[in-house]
């Protein structure tokens, strides 16, 4: 059987995008997400194998990697959204936040290091608008996707010529985890008013992309943060 792609936060509205695009191409697949029920629809719909796991959890690598053990690549669509004023912003928050984002990405990577090595692979990971364009309350989660892109570059480099390492920088997206952001259709619509091609980003955009830098589409492409923002972060 070919290597799998194994993706990470596979029912969020950009994993599921990605899973549902690469299963179209042709592409085996392998999801990894917390939430069992949602997660064996997918599964299901998609007839591919997948694995219940929390990045959150110690150990949670050891359940993924019973089940898979080959894969040509990775990308790691987990993602968060820490709003708070600065001056109510603590160590945990950011601790939190870092674990989901970085330090867990970290770990999915290094164990399937060799297996990406000796395939060729590719890894694809999210950052944010937020982490090149300030906005406020936005101190946790732009320092943590920052960390995000800092660790795309140095891995593209190191991991040169057998692995390559990009990065997504979406800005808002429409998705379970913005759905509280956005229940206001005011505040919706101005959010969306803010990107210079006046709407809210969808799963399927960043998928896109992500889907062409995990293949091999993108051969010669390694090192990059590429914005899927509306023109938010250059335009506006």
């Amino acid at each position: 059987m070919s290597e799998k792609y194994l993706i990470f936060g596979a029912t969020g509205s950009i994993g599921s995008s990605l899973a549902e695009q690469l299963k179209k191409s042709g592409q085996e697949i392998h999801l990894v997400a917390r939430n069992e029920n949602e997660l064996s629809e997918a599964a299901k719909k998609l007839e591919c194998s997948h694995t219940v796991a929390d990045v959150l959890e110690e150990g949670f690598m050891q359940k993924v990697k019973s089940d898979i053990s080959e894969i040509k690549g990775l990308a790691y669509c987990v993602g968060s959204i820490d709003l708070k004023p600065f001056r109510m912003v603590n160590e945990q928050d950011f601790q939190k936040c870092m674990k989901l984002n970085l330090y867990s990405a970290v770990e999915a990577i290094k164990s399937f290091q060799e297996s990406l090595k000796k395939n060729n692979g590719s890894i694809v990971m999210f950052s944010t608008v937020a982490a090149q364009r300030g906005f406020t309350n936005h101190a946790i989660i732009a320092s943590t996707k920052a960390a995000v892109e800092g660790l795309t570059v140095s891995l593209a480099a190191e991991f040169a010529p057998n692995i390559r390492v990009n990065c997504v920088a979406p800005s808002l997206t429409k998705s379970k985890i913005a759905a509280p952001m956005l229940k206001n259709a005011n505040i919706a619509e101005g959010i969306a008013k803010a990107h210079p091609l006046k709407r809210l980003g969808e799963g399927k955009d960043s998928a896109s992309l992500a889907k062409f830098l995990l293949t091999e589409e993108s051969s010669w492409v390694t090192g990059q943060i590429i914005a899927v923002d509306g023109g938010r972060s250059k335009l506006s």
